[in-house]
């Protein structure tokens, strides 16, 4: 292996994915950096490549210095062809730190298949299932894994008969007893465009927030007094898994301003659980993870009322964000940050051998 100038060097050539067009842009620029900054420069050189709003990418220098994470990008942009040609030439791995549609759903990683570069976190198809709540819900429901009860409503569907849909979930609230009611993109995540329908005058505007940034949105019934509870696993065939920790929301839920402005907020990287329920909670995560053909890392979070259990989520791509919970859990289980990214690039690694 070479490094940009030529100069054999032995280390690996790794090239961080992060910034993309997806409304997840911003939280993915944040851990891309810390990826950039944390990756051991004795073992790897280090290329930053930003993906723009508009699809173009950009690469900076092929080799940062330790510690480095890169400035924003100010070009040359190029287009995708491109950018793969240059990408084929310039890394032996890439690090996927995008975070949302395209980078997250099974689209980067196809593209990254069809130019035969390994890659961090799941494939294509676990990467699909994982970026769809409903398909998610729908497949380890059926396998008898907890799931919140929910229904799903196409764009389509509200602009043609909005007051059978609010029928509908007026219907889903008395089911549950609660008026409240969780409303979100089908495939998003970061918490953008999700909101939190007091009672049924609150429910329009919050399926037309959702379909802001996609055309199914996810209402689920509101699980009140719930913990937010959440489990890292690392690997592919003998994944570990750590935790779970605990959010503790500043707001009435984790909301997007909760986890990126406001700092109200905090996290435990231990929570608070008896050893029944923290074993429960990680078969639960592992059995998701297995169940969907995961591989590298997930973070899988929960929603546990007293006395009850419900698997919210599966995240393939966590956020690396100085407050995401997955990195913290992953260090209080021994694995440092710089340790954690470089065991992914060795999953991709023996994934593609």
């Amino acid at each position: 292996m070479a490094d940009a100038g030529g100069e054999a060097t032995g280390r690996l050539r790794v090239a961080v994915l992060l910034g993309g067009p997806s409304a997840e842009h911003d939280v993915s620029l944040v851990s891309g950096a810390a990826i950039v900054a944390a990756l051991p420069r004795e073992r790897f050189a280090v290329q930053r490549v930003e993906i723009g709003w508009d699809g173009r990418w950009s690469f900076g220098p092929a080799d940062l210095p330790a510690g480095e994470a890169g400035g924003p990008a100010d070009g040359p942009w190029c287009s995708l062809p491109e950018a793969l040609s240059r990408l084929g030439a310039a890394a032996d791995v890439v690090f996927i730190a995008l975070h949302g549609p395209f980078g997250e759903d099974g689209t980067i990683q196809a593209v990254l298949e069809a130019v035969a570069l390994p890659y961090t976190g799941a494939g294509v198809a676990a990467s699909a299932l994982g970026m769809d709540k409903g398909l998610f819900k729908r497949l380890v429901g059926a396998l008898g894994l907890p799931v919140v009860p929910f229904v799903e409503v196409r764009e389509a569907e509200w602009r043609r008969d909005r007051p059978g849909v609010l029928e509908r979930l007026a219907a889903h609230a008395a089911t549950s007893g609660d008026e409240r009611l969780m409303v979100k993109p089908a495939c998003l995540g970061s918490s953008v465009g999700m909101t939190l329908a007091h009672d049924a005058a609150e429910r329009p505007a919050a399926l037309d927030a959702a379909f802001r940034f996609g055309g199914r949105a996810l209402v689920e019934a509101y699980v009140a007094n719930a913990r937010e509870l959440e489990v890292a696993v690392l690997g592919s065939d003998e994944p570990a898994v750590f935790g779970p920790g605990e959010i503790f929301p500043g707001h009435e839920f984790y909301d997007y301003s909760d986890k990126y402005l406001d700092g109200a907020s905090r996290t435990a990287a231990v929570a608070d659980v008896d050893a029944a329920l923290g074993d429960r909670i990680r078969g639960v995560a592992l059995a998701a993870y297995r169940a969907i053909g995961c591989a590298g890392m997930a973070r899988v979070d929960f929603l546990v009322p007293p006395g009850g259990l419900y698997l919210s989520e599966l995240n393939t791509i966590p956020g690396f964000t100085p407050i995401s919970l997955y990195p913290k859990m992953v260090e209080a289980g021994g694995v440092a940050f710089p340790g954690l990214c470089a065991r992914l690039i060795d999953l991709a690694l023996e994934r593609r051998r």
